[in-house]
């Protein structure tokens, strides 16, 4: 199985025992997961440009939490940030389920949190959405915009998906990504990613070979500007 971590490892780490890119080879992409910007209910932006000013006239006042350095969450909010222009306090938990508390009761302000793990306190009024970070809108959170309509070229997201070894015969890999992609193309399996938060995420495996390539580059100029070290 792999993962957005993945991309985001090869550059926060020095030494790894192995790369990533050169030693597996792409089957499939499976899934999708926007991250959320949220905000503790108590922020007065209700937007992401009012948030930006509040931001900028507040410089180094607002927490930005994180499930950890170099998670996800982490690098998507390094990436507003530089994006965006504004300076927040990096705030790192050892995972989300560790910062969704802090952000509720209000001891920090802001977090890119995983679909799955905020949809639930979003929806109860605990949490409130600014925007989805994918390039399109979330089934899930219809009316919730992207951060990309105020931010345009900003995309950050989780992901799923399938390699094996780099030696794997070619024919076994495009069995298995034809085999992956018909269970992907199932309405079933499509609405349960929807009340999961995520989206189908299908493609050859030129093309998810092409988007971790991507990725990783992407990621390592996140991880030089903001100065990110393994914790």
């Amino acid at each position: 199985m792999a993962l957005a971590l993945n991309t985001i490892n090869a550059s926060v780490y020095d030494s790894l025992p192995f790369n990533f890119i050169r030693d597996t080879a792409p089957v499939a992409s499976i899934a999708s997961i926007p991250l959320v910007m949220e905000v503790n209910p108590s922020v007065s932006a209700k937007t992401v440009p009012e948030f930006i000013a509040y931001a900028k006239a507040n410089p180094g006042k607002l927490n930005m939490a994180s499930a950890g350095n170099g998670s996800p969450q982490h690098v998507g909010g390094e990436l507003f940030k530089m994006m965006a222009g504004v300076d927040m306090v990096h705030v790192p938990y050892r995972g989300e389920a560790l910062a969704l508390p802090d952000l509720i009761s209000g001891q920090v302000q802001v977090l890119f949190g995983t679909m799955l793990g905020s949809l639930g306190y979003i929806r109860a009024g605990k949490l409130r959405a600014l925007a989805v970070t994918t390039a399109t809108r979330s089934d899930a959170l219809p009316d919730v915009p992207t951060v990309d309509k105020f931010l345009p070229g900003f995309e950050a997201r989780g992901w799923y998906g399938i390699v094996v070894p780099k030696a794997t015969p070619t024919e076994i890999v495009e069995k298995l990504n034809k085999a992956i992609n018909a269970a992907l193309a199932d309405p079933n399996m499509k609405k349960r990613f929807t009340d999961l938060g995520c989206a189908v995420f299908a493609g050859s495996p030129a093309d998810f070979g092409k988007f971790i390539a991507d990725e990783t580059v992407k990621w390592a100029k996140v991880v030089k500007s903001a100065g990110i070290r393994p914790e």
